[in-house]
């Protein structure tokens, strides 16, 4: 299908707009000519943040954008990043794109970071693109802590809404049609002694568009798992005014969509996706829980 124009909204919840003018002083990556700033030519390359949680550590983590060319998703072609906190950067690490499970274009690359201080960071996206080069400045936050669950903590027990039980959220499920993930609460699950995987996304309502792919294609391969693992899906509102996050998602402390856990059969996350994530991303954190 065509692929659907880039909303200004989309963007500045994707991660980028707030953070955009720390990278417009030139940045230089190293090696390369200073960064663009997205958005600021329809005709330039505009790299997405997607990844939403980073967070001081000594630990890589994963960090995750998609590519746009003006007001249209691009992602494609081979890229790099380089980042550091200063206008000096570090050497550019590869990164890796997943399209499938993703609308056309839309694919989102991902890159694992070491950021070990809070505060600013500063990158450059370098694509090779027809022979020639071109840059897309990258900016994120890390904070102190992070909010949501990491890998070696216990899963939030609060319970979830089901069909049986919607604790007030309506409706339950924002996909057309509703999908079967919404059978049993997560209090009842997390830690009795079966994996499960945890799917927080709003198809009909998700800033970024990209929650309606990921669950749909995350339920392509619920059949090759529903013997080993539980899956369970939360909406992120409590109704279609989008206003309210639903307890669920407050106890699970994120502030973006989507995002995916893993948790093992004792309650504890084992792994976690954000932002946004390939099929082969989804297949490797489910078969890190039947490992």
């Amino acid at each position: 299908m065509d692929d659907p124009l880039l909303s200004r909204r989309a963007f500045l919840a994707a991660g980028g707009g707030m953070l955009l003018a720390a990278a417009a002083g030139g940045v230089a990556a190293a090696g390369g000519p200073a960064a663009a700033l997205p958005m600021s030519d329809n005709r330039k390359l505009s790299a997405l943040l997607l990844a939403s949680d980073l967070y001081a550590s000594p630990d890589p983590q994963r960090i995750a954008f998609a590519l746009a060319e003006g007001p249209k998703y691009a992602s494609g072609p081979p890229a790099k990043l380089a980042y550091g906190q200063s206008r000096t950067l570090g050497p550019a690490v590869d990164t890796v794109l997943h399209s499938r499970g993703l609308p056309k274009r839309r694919g989102i690359y991902t890159a694992e970071v070491t950021v070990p201080q809070a505060g600013p960071w500063l990158g450059v996206v370098q694509v090779k693109k027809d022979g020639k080069r071109q840059n897309a400045s990258l900016a994120f936050q890390v904070q102190d802590q992070p909010k949501a669950p990491v890998p070696g903590t216990p899963a939030p027990r609060a319970a979830s809404p089901t069909v049986a039980n919607p604790l007030g959220v309506d409706p339950i499920c924002t996909r057309n049609p509703p999908c079967p993930l919404h059978a049993v609460s997560l209090d009842t699950v997390i830690g009795a002694g079966k994996p499960v995987a945890v799917m927080l996304a709003t198809p009909a309502l998700c800033q970024s568009r990209y929650c309606g792919p990921v669950l749909d294609d995350l339920l392509t391969l619920t059949d090759q798992y529903k013997d080993r693992i539980t899956f369970v899906h939360v909406e992120i509102y409590t109704n279609l005014s989008g206003n309210e996050t639903t307890p669920t998602v407050q106890a699970w402390g994120i502030e973006t969509e989507p995002w995916l856990f893993g948790v093992d059969a004792t309650g504890n996350v084992v792994a976690r996706l954000d932002g946004a994530f390939g099929h082969d991303e989804q297949q490797q954190l489910l078969q890190k829980l039947v490992s």
